[in-house]
């Protein structure tokens, strides 16, 4: 009996997904024809793939090389479905997108809808994380970078720019009083985060240093007394009252219209803007989903 595609994906997913558990519900099946599946597998190839415990599955050496070619195989067929897609001028495939979660949540997540229904033959899959990540490793397509790109062999496209404001809650400032200069910011407790450093450099034009010690100019270097390390976790802190942020435009939108959130020291404010990127390894396999999703995205994204 010669091996199929069903249990080569099988394979492969159980090993990304990191358990038959995981892998059935992503693939749609059910625990026991995923077992099933990895069973027949190893029965045909007549060696051990995976290592099974009761907390854990641990590939063997013969699983770590015979998923490699799995993986070409899959690949393979994967670019045969995608030129014949392209042929109908109807791009396929699976699309995986990296963004921190508060783009992921106040921009991707309100254009999936339109997206699925002008493109239905791919199949998004959004992930979030608020750390640069390693394409490859996170098997990812397309992530999308909020600020300078640092030199890559990446290629990039950009989507725009967004605006930087120093925000607090009215229930705060009742609370703790309205800051009139700069300097009064000392006296409030300062939401920042916890890396990089650079994003604790609010867009205020000093006059008299700042509490960090910092010479004057057009930035204030904060000494934050809360951290936290994604901008959304930020974003909540401030509108539970916890203190004054500095964020993009593109999150807090609705907030500032709702009346939610308040700008801060509007006269001492400079323009900043935050450069905003798609990053991805040009693949001929990839490159039409790629394309008509990043067109999609700039389309109907207005940065602020």
């Amino acid at each position: 009996m010669k091996t199929t595609l069903d249990e080569l994906q099988a394979f492969a997913t159980v090993i990304d997904a990191g358990s038959i558990t995981a892998a059935a519900d992503h693939l749609g099946q059910t625990v026991s024809a995923i077992s099933r599946s990895l069973g027949r597998l190893e029965k045909k190839l007549d060696v051990t793939l995976l290592r099974r415990t009761t907390r854990r599955l641990e590939l063997t050496e013969e699983g770590a090389v015979f998923l490699a070619q799995a993986r070409k195989i899959l690949g393979a067929v994967e670019q045969a479905e995608e030129q014949m897609a392209l042929r109908r001028n109807r791009p396929a495939g699976r699309l995986r997108v990296n963004a921190a979660s508060p783009f992921l949540l106040h921009v991707l997540v309100p254009l999936v809808a339109g997206f699925r229904a002008a493109y239905p033959d791919i199949t998004l899959e959004l992930n979030s994380s608020d750390q640069i990540i390693d394409l490859l490793e996170h098997r990812t397509d397309v992530a999308i970078r909020i600020g300078p790109l640092v030199d890559s062999s990446l290629h990039a496209r950009a989507l725009g720019s967004c605006l930087l404001r120093v925000l607090a809650s009215p229930a705060y400032l009742k609370a703790a009083g309205r800051p009139r200069t700069v300097e009064d910011l000392e006296k409030l407790s300062l939401l920042g985060f916890t890396q990089p450093d650079s994003l604790n450099a609010w867009p205020l034009r000093t006059t008299s240093g700042n509490p960090s010690g910092n010479p004057t100019g057009d930035r204030l270097v904060i000494a934050p007394s809360l951290r936290a390390s994604s901008g959304e976790s930020l974003r909540q802190l401030a509108l539970a009252g916890a203190g004054v942020v500095c964020l993009a435009d593109f999150m807090t939108e609705g907030d500032r219209a709702r009346g939610d959130l308040v700008q801060l020291l509007p006269g001492a404010t400079v323009e900043v803007r935050q450069p905003i990127h798609a990053v991805y390894y040009r693949n001929t396999a990839l490159v039409s989903r790629i394309a008509c999703f990043l067109d999609y995205v700039a389309a109907h994204f207005t940065p602020g």
